[in-house]
């Protein structure tokens, strides 16, 4: 099923690209578009702002957008920071969502058929968030395969992710 979400992916269109990049915060510096959240620290592993999905994710009929920066050392273990974007009516695009994860969007749905967002990264078992109509907030818990899971009680991430 994810290969074929990939295949019916396309790019953000060129002329799109500026709009998105400045929703989610990002501005260009030279050929590449960085959030700033890494300035002083790109490394090796410093990968600037991609926009990884464009398609709509709600079947409202205007696309969403998923933009991703990556590094180690700004990002930690999971290195990948993310923004979810939504084009409105207007034209303007409005940012859903940041957060630390390397994103799946899932086939499970929340409010106004919003898909649900598990935040992938290291680990066996992570949050996945839902739109409650108004925000995506945090939801449950399961491990890489869909299946529940929960995290040990001494987790900090138990508490707040």
């Amino acid at each position: 099923m994810l290969l074929l979400a990939a295949l019916l992916a396309l790019p953000a269109p060129t002329g799109e690209q500026p709009a998105i990049y400045r929703a989610a915060g990002f501005t260009k510096r030279g050929a590449v578009w960085k959030s700033g959240n890494c300035d002083g620290f790109e490394s090796n592993s410093y990968m600037p702002g991609s926009v990884d999905t464009y398609r709509d994710l709600n079947g409202d009929g205007r696309p969403e957008a998923i933009v991703t920066e990556g590094g180690a050392i700004c990002y930690g273990n999971t290195g990948v920071h993310f923004w979810l974007l939504s084009k409105q009516a207007s034209g303007s695009w409005m940012r859903l969502y940041d957060g630390l994860a390397m994103p799946e969007v899932l086939e499970t749905k929340g409010v106004d058929d919003w898909p649900d967002i598990y935040m992938g990264g290291p680990g066996m078992c992570r949050r996945v968030i839902s739109w409650d109509g108004r925000a995506y907030v945090p939801g449950r818990f399961q491990d890489a395969d869909g299946k529940p899971c929960s995290l040990p009680k001494w987790s900090l991430h138990s508490r707040r992710n």
